[in-house]
């Protein structure tokens, strides 16, 4: 088989492929920039989508949070405010410091129950200490303690403490934390004594006689609740504390007992007499015998 002649080019096809050539690079060199550009605009919109996103689960996470933090502020809120009961006592509840054992407010009727007297016995692993409560000199208290009693709030109580010094002698119950602290979840109105005879020391003491029963309080009127103090000797104190009843001559006794083992000495942190009874006592039942 026999080849023919190549043709050789002229300059005219030589300036046109020339043309063609570059204006193909130029078409792959734009289509090049125009890939780039596609490719960086589609970056960015992943960037974007990307912070979007993480904005958006950031503030997803927010509010997944909000119903913690919601919980934790009620949690953490201020108790309700106190109630005063509508009738003749007002009693008011003390919701920052709840019952120390589980006991509802009091009835309180639109009139006091200024007559009559209740008897209710202390019975105590050291013996009886009946008592009998006046209502004409503390209406209120005597209301709020027989309450109790019928509750069973002063069962298995401890006496928590005891004052064994000159002018001053005192067993004090009607906390069933033992502590001092514990309360029913409510107070009571003062009903300060008037008939008290002054101290012979002077100043604005008063005496609270051997065998009288008083309501114990913080210092702070109408702050009474369930502590009480069973006076086994004249002791001087300002009139501040309820005086509601007596005790009679078994329950002195017992008390007597109890008195002359002192304060346990590792309770006594002031060194006057004043702590824990050494005779270690509990009310384990208190009875309503009218």
């Amino acid at each position: 088989m026999t080849l023919g002649r190549v043709p050789v080019p002229t300059n005219e096809q030589r300036r046109q492929a020339a043309k063609r050539k570059l204006e193909r690079q130029l078409a792959n060199r734009a289509a090049r920039a125009k890939r780039r550009r596609i490719f960086a605009v589609a970056g960015s919109v992943i960037l974007v989508l990307l912070a979007v996103g993480g904005i958006y689960w950031l503030a997803s996470g927010d509010d997944e949070q909000t119903p913690a933090a919601d919980a934790s502020e009620t949690s953490t809120s201020e108790a309700p405010p106190a109630e005063t009961t509508d009738g003749a006592c007002k009693y008011t509840s003390t919701p920052a410091e709840p019952a120390a054992k589980p006991v509802e407010v009091p009835a309180d009727p639109a009139e006091k129950v200024a007559t009559g007297t209740v008897a209710l016995t202390l019975k105590t692993n050291n013996g009886d200490i009946p008592l009998t409560l006046d209502r004409a000199k503390a209406p209120c208290t005597v209301q709020s303690i027989e309450h109790l009693a019928k509750a069973k709030f002063y069962d298995a109580t401890p006496c928590h403490r005891m004052v064994a010094s000159d002018n001053f002698k005192v067993l004090q119950c009607g906390d069933p934390t033992g502590q001092g602290t514990g309360g029913p979840g409510y107070t009571i109105p003062d009903e300060k004594p008037t008939d008290l005879a002054p101290s012979p020391v002077g100043g604005a003491a008063s005496v609270y006689p051997r065998g009288v029963v008083a309501m114990a309080n913080t210092g702070q009127p109408n702050s009474g609740g369930s502590q009480f103090f069973l006076v086994f000797g004249d002791t001087f104190l300002a009139p501040d504390y309820t005086v509601f009843g007596t005790i009679d001559a078994t329950g002195l006794a017992t008390l007597d007992k109890i008195g002359a083992d002192g304060v346990d000495p590792a309770t006594d942190q002031s060194g006057r007499g004043d702590g824990a009874p050494k005779l270690a006592t509990t009310i384990t039942e208190a009875q309503v015998l009218n």
